[in-house]
């Protein structure tokens, strides 16, 4: 796991991120005590609304800035997002009324969903080796789970001696810590891209780019199987341990703490098997954990019971999550990665968007049974149409066919790209019409410009 710190530019990229999400992390706790300072027992309802709005900055966002990040320099684009991002946050200690509190949260999660995507995407650009990038991928799973046991505590302990307004201004500070790590990095130069102008052409082609890859189809059905066991974990915790265990305010963190343990340990394992053995065999079978997680919770479990049953739903997540970004490495050219990864981002908190206000209808109005029967039924249909959706035999090398075409974009003369000038065309890579004869061969296959169709076997 040591491996990719060895790296000085992925070192301070790791640690700009662990700054950043502890920084949101405490800010969550701070939102809580805000929303019930303006709307008193009304602040589940805010929040409900605001993560909502959140998911729908997600949603929307994301694709916009994936679409025209290949345009953009990485390093300011990035800067810039975290600059916003903290300005997004320190506006929140002097906000006097509901509504400011929904403007900010979508502003600020707008600059995230610009943010994120666009930050993954770097990463394999700057560890290049496979064996590499799959321990960084699993640090930074666990990054994500660290947050989710720390911060909470980070808050509590703050909030001894500080107001909960100081979070958020702890939280801005290290939106500009990230930014300087950042500062301090160069980052490879992005490839350059065959992308056609035009402004619906870049910003649809991260989704249909997508939607035309058979095993990313597979990863977002997948990722509605890790929502819909997520959102059980995440919206009916607190009632389940409060209301129907009679437990304390303790024993519910704990029992979040329980799927967080279970991601913990599965990012731990995974990078040595993943290193020798293909990536999906184990992504179907944190479906199929997940669904008979959901299924133990049919058994009308006590704490303990639940307890194991949220720290499998968390290895059943954690098996799915942790690969998914060597899928998307795998499913496009460096210059559309930003496209993909924000297609990923966007869609999978689509999955999220549907789940939360579900599991939280079916806990409220029918009661947890009902909650975890849905769920599991739900998560069960998502890995059957994930199985279905990527085949088994899923090579990276794929021979396929063109016909003949005239175009124009920007290119080097590669073994493609063979064709006369009249010498003002300029320096390469450059652009102009030109034409490819009709040709049968055989490479590693995306959707690009020039392939925009999955092969048909």
């Amino acid at each position: 796991m040591a491996q990719p710190l060895s790296d000085p530019t992925y070192r301070r990229l790791f640690t700009a991120q662990i700054v950043a999400l502890m920084g949101t992390g405490v800010s969550t706790v701070a939102l809580a005590l805000l929303a019930y300072d303006l709307a008193g027992r009304n602040a589940g309802m805010v929040l409900g609304i605001a993560l909502t709005l959140k998911m729908v900055a997600y949603v929307a966002i994301a694709p916009v800035v994936g679409g025209f990040a290949h345009r953009l320099p990485r390093r300011r684009l990035l800067i810039a997002l975290d600059i916003g991002r903290a300005a997004s946050v320190a506006c929140l200690p002097f906000v006097t009324q509901i509504w400011q509190i929904y403007l900010l949260i979508f502003v600020l999660n707008a600059f995230s969903a610009g943010f994120t995507p666009t930050f993954q995407a770097t990463i394999p650009d700057v560890l290049p080796d496979e064996a590499r990038y799959t321990r960084a991928l699993s640090q930074s799973r666990l990054a994500y789970d660290l947050e989710n046991l720390l911060s909470p505590m980070l808050a509590a302990a703050a909030l001894v001696v500080l107001s909960f307004d100081a979070l958020f201004a702890a939280n801005a500070v290290a939106f500009l810590l990230s930014a300087l790590l950042i500062l301090s990095v160069r980052l490879p130069s992005p490839k350059p891209h065959q992308r056609q102008d035009g402004v619906w052409h870049n910003l649809s082609f991260g989704i249909r780019a997508y939607l035309r890859t058979p095993r990313l189809r597979g990863l977002l059905a997948l990722s509605f199987a890790v929502a819909a066991a997520g959102a059980m974990v995440i919206v009916n915790t607190v009632v389940y341990v409060r209301d129907n265990l009679g437990g304390t305010e303790s024993e519910t963190a704990i029992t979040f703490a329980a799927a967080g343990a279970g991601s913990m340990v599965v990012a731990l394992v995974l990078p040595r098997l993943l290193d020798r053995l293909p990536y999906r065999p184990f992504m179907l079978a944190g479906g199929a954990i997940l669904t008979a997680g959901l299924l133990l919770g049919l058994s009308d479990p006590g704490l303990r019971a639940l307890l194991l049953i949220w720290f499998v739903l968390g290895t059943g997540s954690s098996l799915i999550q942790t690969p998914a970004g060597q899928l998307l490495k795998r499913s496009a050219r460096e210059s559309d990665r930003p496209a993909v990864y924000a297609a990923q981002f966007a869609l999978s908190h689509a999955c999220w968007l549907v789940a939360y206000p579900l599991a939280g209808l079916l806990g409220a109005t029918l009661g947890m049974t009902a909650a975890f029967s849905v769920l599991a039924v739900l998560t069960l249909a998502s890995t059957l149409v994930a199985l279905i959706l990527w085949p088994a035999h899923d090579p990276d090398e794929i021979e396929h066919e063109h016909e003949s075409s005239r175009h124009t974009h920007l290119h080097t003369h590669d073994e493609h790209h063979q064709h006369k000038h009249d010498g003002r065309e300029g320096t390469e890579p450059h652009s102009h019409p030109h034409r490819h004869a009709p040709l049968v061969h055989k490479h590693a296959y995306v959707i690009d410009l020039h392939h925009q169709l999955w092969p048909s076997r």
